[in-house]
């Protein structure tokens, strides 16, 4: 248990950051799962939606410092390559 005022409120913040962070990093992989999905069914139009959709729940993971610039930029690049591999 913490024995100072401030560490006590670090506490606090770090929860309320760690519950904050979870809830975009848990909408950011729902957002890659459904893209990943659509891109297996074949659905042309489904898959294209969802990649654009889920490229922007990372970008947004990134600008609000939830996961690293690199991580973004290789899980988009590995997406995008999947669905062209697919929709060649």
């Amino acid at each position: 248990m913490a024995n100072h005022k401030s560490a006590e409120k670090r506490i606090r913040v770090t929860r309320r950051k760690t519950a904050a962070k979870a809830k975009v990093k848990s909408k950011t992989r729902t957002a890659v799962k459904k893209a990943e999905k659509a891109i297996v069914v074949k659905d042309n139009d489904k898959a294209k939606k969802n990649v654009a959709k889920a490229e922007s729940s990372l970008a947004k993971a990134k600008n609000k410092k939830v996961m690293h610039k690199n991580t973004v930029a290789r899980k988009i690049s590995r997406l995008v390559q999947k669905l062209k591999k697919a929709f060649e």
